[in-house]
């Protein structure tokens, strides 16, 4: 990383995020790819803080992505309140369709990998409806426990070599999504990776998005919680709430100690 990337990042609750909108970490692939340069694209939220913070191996993990943006507004509210403002939420949800678009603008290849059967094939469809050009080179639901399988895995990684992808969306589920791109991201040097989690059963239609004003207004984890209560209620109100509330205080604390420095 260059001294003028890493003076557009800034550190909230111990893990760096790049001071970037979607556009411009779009632009940044594109420009990359142009080279034949590769890399990940992380998108902490306040759930990837919370088990980051528990595991230092996680931690570095996220750590090591090439661009690492703030999927949820809690993030971007305590790096406001920290004295470290990000200009935006930027969701894996939203980089599937923006970098699509681009792709298919440039002339380059997406594979999808995860979701459950059928959905990465049916996010491929909706993908290719919105951008006719777009090139879609493969799409595969592996099979629940694959990465403890050695032939599962072996397919897989068959598959992604045989297709060589420009662009791969990986919706796996953090951290095992951020695992497998570690794992894999030598296999295609050139290649971009993002961990996208639910942006492809978003896509296929198997889920349904938050209203864009619930996600402007931090919401959009309420909407998704009425929608799959059984799944997330633990996750976000037992789990992450409460870290929430201590990333928050954590940001009041150093926005407070800065202030007295000065």
């Amino acid at each position: 990383m260059t001294a003028t990337e890493s003076e557009r990042r800034v550190e909230v609750g111990g893990l760096p995020i790049d001071v970037l909108t979607e556009e411009q970490v779009v632009e940044r692939v594109r420009a990359a790819l142009v080279l034949g340069h590769g890399g990940w694209i992380a998108t902490p939220n306040v759930d990837h803080l919370r088990r980051a913070s528990r595991d230092p191996r996680l931690a570095s993990l996220i750590g090591s992505a090439d661009i690492s943006v703030a999927d949820g507004a809690p993030v971007v509210w305590a790096a406001r309140l920290a004295g470290r403002p990000l200009p935006t939420r930027v969701t894996g949800a939203d980089l599937l369709w923006s970098l699509s678009a681009a792709a298919a603008q440039d002339g380059h290849s997406v594979f999808l990998l995860g979701g459950e059967p059928g959905v990465p094939d049916r996010a491929a469809e909706a993908l290719r409806a919105a951008y006719p050009r777009l090139k879609v080179v493969g799409a595969c639901s592996p099979p629940f426990g694959f990465e403890h399988d050695p032939e599962e895995l072996g397919k897989c990684r068959e598959m992604l070599l045989s297709a060589q992808p420009d662009i791969v969306f990986v919706g796996l589920g953090f951290p095992k999504q951020e695992h497998l791109i570690d794992a894999f991201t030598s296999l295609l040097p050139s290649a971009w990776w993002l961990g996208c989690g639910a942006a492809l059963p978003f896509a296929a239609g198997e889920l349904r998005r938050a209203p864009r004003w619930m996600g402007s207004a931090g919401l959009e984890w309420l909407y998704r919680l009425a929608h799959e209560p059984r799944r997330l209620f633990r996750r976000y109100l037992v789990e992450d709430a409460p870290y929430a509330l201590v990333l928050l205080s954590w940001a009041l604390g150093t926005r407070v100690r800065a202030v007295r420095q000065h």
